[in-house]
Parts: C-alpha cells; sequence; structure tokens
C-alpha cells in the first residue's frame, strides 16, 4: 500500500496563473496621482522659497562689496580733493614761481590794476525813437 503515499506526490499539478489579470484599483491610482501631485507642489513651493532666500543673501553680499567699494572711492575721492587743494594754494604758487622759474613779485609803483568795465543796460523800447 505504498502506492497510496506516494502517488498524491507523484501527480504534478499544472496551475497556470498567466490568465490572471488583477484589476486596476481606480480609487487607490487616484489617490497616489493625488499625493503625487500636493508632493510636487510642495517641492515647489520650497525650492521657490530657498532660491529666493539665496538670491537675498546674494543681493545682500552684493551691496555689502557695493558699499566697501563706494567708501573706498570716497576716501580715494577726499585725498585726491586734499591734493588738490593744496597745490591750489597761493603760497605753494608763489614759491615755485619765486624760487624754480626766477620771478619776483612786482612792487607797488608797477603794479596795474583793471577794472571791469560794465556795458549799461539798452534803453527800454518807449524811449528809442523809430520812423
Amino acid at each position: 500500500m505504498e502506492t497510496r503515499g506516494t502517488f498524491e506526490y507523484e501527480i504534478k499539478k499544472d496551475v497556470r496563473n498567466n490568465q490572471i489579470v488583477r484589476e486596476v484599483d481606480e480609487r487607490r491610482m487616484r489617490d497616489l496621482w493625488q499625493s503625487l501631485g500636493i508632493g510636487i507642489v510642495l517641492v515647489l513651493v520650497l525650492l521657490f522659497a530657498a532660491w529666493q532666500h539665496f538670491e537675498l543673501l546674494r543681493h545682500g553680499y552684493q551691496l555689502e562689496q557695493m558699499q566697501r567699494e563706494r567708501a573706498a572711492e570716497a576716501e580715494i575721492n577726499r585725498h585726491l580733493r586734499l591734493e588738490m587743494e593744496s597745490l591750489r594754494a597761493p603760497q605753494r604758487i608763489e614759491k615755485i614761481a619765486t624760487e624754480d622759474l626766477g620771478m619776483v613779485s612786482p612792487g607797488d609803483d608797477k603794479a596795474v590794476v583793471i577794472e571791469r568795465v560794465t556795458t549799461p543796460a539798452p534803453p527800454a523800447k518807449s524811449l528809442v525813437a523809430t520812423r
């Protein structure tokens, strides 16, 4: 009676699951797409906020750099104005004229003062004779 015990194991059952097709769960797919859409929107909002933050930082650094450059240019401007005023000083000009160029300052009798002549204003139109 050994055949009874081995008989069940000797029969090969051919089960084919190829024809089984799962139905697509519409509700589950809709929830999946909705979750995916919400996730994408949240990521876009986060990226936009980060972009604004980094742009603000970049503009802050540019502003700081420009302020440093402006301060340096203001310092150069101050030095140039000071040098210009020192070069314009009458005492310096007189010293260069007398020592380097050999000029002499004129005496009181040789100095001539020229006065500027101003032209009188034209008469009013009512006083001019016409023919």
